[in-house]
């Protein structure tokens, strides 16, 4: 059975939440049902639905702005004739323009399971804007595409809150859309009128495979759901000049730098016996962003088995191998970095500098993941409160 996202909850049997109310709709490419229907169509032509703005989160409510740090702007909707305001330009949070035709906002972004991806961020914006300005929210719930259950990694820390960690999250969730809305909303004292449409046939333990829905890339280096599996650990790498993979058509998967022999690489990452996959020596070109027009070596991560595979775990294995390979050329990346201009992006990404310390003190992989463990069990206690699955 093919899992019915909130969107399809809401249309069917949910639409007393904003009956008779001006509708405001934060929307991206992957807001669509089952049927590869967008969000913004099907609210428009709903005869019983008045709908009145569109917000679209960074990358635009068509996914046209490909790289982090390009902002967009607001513009006319040529298809609905509505006013489309930009939530990653000269704000990130709503303002009161943007809302004053709107009663109740309703939220319906693809999240990918990892606290860096920014629409959680816009999700806990919008959240403090619809107080403010005492809008209710309506959140139409989707899967976590990298299941429900896992979580890894570090516990964002205050002090490190940014664009890319506004709150205390692990780097991997295991929460889905509606879950976090829930966790903000009553574990910060947001306090927002919220209501989350929860989905029908959605099981912890799913990936996005498992949904039978389709994939649409809710970002322009987010092309496929192994690019999702990967990203919670191999995102780190936007902390240095290593590439990425953006620039090629596997961003995420593919990683490397100009020093690094990939077949050495492989060799040490194997004595590293990560669980879940395999390593294959790579050289590569990209097109675009770090190192773009050389041809560069690394590795390509293949994903054997996503149950077992530890995200966070090798990028972190990968990110020490790029340090140590790269007598003096591996550097950690300069601020700003998403609105961030004091903190190193790695720290900010981390939500913590006690990663980077340790790894430039050439800490094993053991340390690193004790350094996490008791403020991951300490979140893992308290998110079971939110869940809704």
């Amino acid at each position: 059975m093919t899992v019915k996202v909130g969107l399809d909850v809401f249309l069917d049997d949910q639409l007393d939440l904003i009956r008779d109310q001006r509708v405001g709709i934060i929307v991206h490419p992957a807001s669509i049902n089952s049927r590869l229907e967008s969000t913004r169509d099907l609210l428009f032509k709903h005869p019983d639905i008045h709908l009145t703005t569109i917000l679209g989160p960074q990358h635009g409510i068509q996914g046209e702005t490909q790289d982090n740090m390009i902002e967009w702007e607001d513009f006319h909707d040529p298809v609905t004739d509505l006013p489309v305001y930009s939530l990653y330009g000269k704000t990130r949070s709503p303002t009161e323009e943007m809302f004053q035709d709107v009663d109740v906002v309703v939220f319906d972004l693809q999240d990918v399971g990892a606290r860096y991806y920014t629409y959680v961020h816009t999700l806990a914006l919008v959240m403090e804007a619809c107080r403010e300005q005492e809008k209710s929210l309506v959140v139409l719930d989707r899967p976590n595409p990298i299941n429900g259950v896992a979580t890894e990694g570090t516990v964002l820390e205050p002090e490190f809150s940014s664009f890319v960690g506004l709150y205390p999250l692990a780097m991997r969730h295991g929460m889905t859309t509606g879950e976090l809305a829930r966790y903000l909303n009553h574990e910060f004292q947001i306090d927002c009128q919220l209501e989350v449409v929860k989905m029908q046939g959605w099981r912890r333990d799913m990936f996005f495979s498992d949904t039978q829905l389709p994939w649409v890339l809710p970002s322009p280096n987010m092309p496929t759901l192994e690019t999702a599996i990967v990203y919670p650990g191999m995102c780190l790498l936007e902390g240095t000049n290593i590439s990425e993979g953006r620039g090629t058509t596997r961003p995420f998967e593919l990683s490397g730098a100009p020093w690094i022999n990939p077949t050495q690489l492989v060799r040490d990452l194997n004595r590293m016996e990560l669980p879940g996959l395999v390593f294959r020596p790579v050289h590569f070109t990209p097109t675009f962003h770090k190192w773009a027009e050389e041809r560069i070596g690394g590795v390509q991560i293949h994903v054997a088995n996503r149950g077992e595979f530890r995200p966070v775990l090798t990028g972190l294995a990968l990110l020490t191998l790029y340090r140590k390979m790269g007598e003096g050329r591996f550097a950690w990346k300069r601020p700003p970095y998403e609105y961030e201009t004091e903190k190193l992006p790695i720290d900010i990404l981390c939500g913590t500098d006690r990663i980077r310390k340790l790894i430039e003190a050439e800490a094993g992989l053991d340390e690193l993941q004790e350094s996490w463990k008791t403020r991951l069990q300490e979140f893992r206690e308290i998110r079971q409160k939110y869940l809704l699955y």
